[in-house]
């Protein structure tokens, strides 16, 4: 059975991304996913590595600071990241993903970041002699993977936070359950079922509990959020793909347009957007810290109230849900 256009967003268009991907990359990538999966063999490693050389091949184009090369580089950068989103497309599509793709999708975007910062501004330096394109391409290599490590660090931090905020919910679920009447052990299982399932179905999630501190401050915010999901575009504006569309698509015709320097305050002001954006996660993940914290001590009091309330031999095992 071929896949349709439909199968393909229904399948493979995430909830909410960059909103360079959505207007500028899904429309196009869609459609050769599409041919692909019913037309071709390729796999998304394959792909993956499609991408590094098209590259690589911008960078190679970014080295001479020739103006008709550096658009074409803008070019094949562009396409590369095409390839880039059809790799996970594709994976998702026909369920051929795998952790070792994932690695070699993450370490692949980190060469070609370095390649062309190199390329870019190198060639940049060598046929301009100002020294300020050397600075630039350290400072995106450094915003790049300022940008990816925090995103990973805090994606492992909060995924921690939320397993131990359901591990806590559910027992004190359970706990609450057992004190209401103090159910014999066969009566443990017939607890288990529907009014465990129903109390668990109406504990609120995790993520929501540790959202409370930030919306409180910003009650603006969610409107800000909802509105922009509707189209699929994250609140997070200018991410690390804002910031290499920025410095390796829209610079380099900026140059060839303006002049070399345009380059220059093109990173630059991609930079300052990025950070702003960063800052923003880390306050918002700073204030979720507080929230566990404070969530977490309510449970554990409540814990230590239901434990306080049935007999000392009494045992609840931990239910179905952790």
């Amino acid at each position: 059975m071929a896949f349709t256009l439909e199968d393909v967003r229904s399948r493979t268009y995430k909830a909410r991304d960059a909103w360079w991907t959505v207007l500028l990359v899904d429309p196009l990538a869609s459609r050769l996913v599409k041919f692909t999966a019913n037309r071709t063999g390729i796999t998304p490693n394959q792909l993956t590595t499609g991408a590094l050389l098209l590259g690589l091949g911008a960078g190679a184009c970014f080295a001479t600071a020739e103006s008709t090369w550096l658009l074409v580089g803008a070019l094949l950068y562009h396409l590369s990241f095409v390839l880039d989103c059809m790799d996970g497309k594709i994976a998702r599509l026909k369920g051929t993903g795998s952790v070792f793709g994932a690695w070699l999708d993450y370490i692949f975007d980190r060469v070609r970041v370095l390649a062309c910062s190199i390329a870019l501004m190198g060639g940049l330096y060598a046929a301009t002699g100002n020294v300020a394109f050397v600075w630039t391409g350290l400072a995106v290599v450094f915003l790049d993977m300022l940008r990816y490590l925090d995103a990973l660090e805090i994606y492992k931090v909060r995924s921690q936070m939320r397993s131990r905020l359901v591990k806590a919910q559910t027992r004190a679920a359970e706990l609450e359950l057992a004190t209401r009447r103090l159910p014999s052990e066969s009566e443990m299982d017939s607890m288990l079922g529907g009014d465990y399932d129903k109390l668990i179905s109406e504990l609120p999630k995790p993520h929501e509990l540790m959202q409370q501190g930030f919306h409180k401050r910003f009650p603006w915010y969610a409107r800000v959020r909802n509105g922009l999901l509707r189209g699929r575009i994250r609140p997070h504006l200018i991410s690390g793909i804002e910031f290499q569309m920025s410095v390796f698509i829209i610079a380099p015709v900026l140059a060839v347009l303006i002049g070399p320097t345009a380059v220059i305050w093109t990173a630059a002001l991609a930079g300052a957007g990025l950070l702003f954006f960063e800052l923003v996660i880390i306050y918002k993940f700073y204030l979720s810290s507080l929230d566990f914290a404070r969530v977490s001590a309510e449970l554990e009091a409540k814990i230590a109230e239901y434990e306080a309330q049935l007999p000392a031999e009494s045992e609840v095992p931990l239910g179905r849900a952790v």
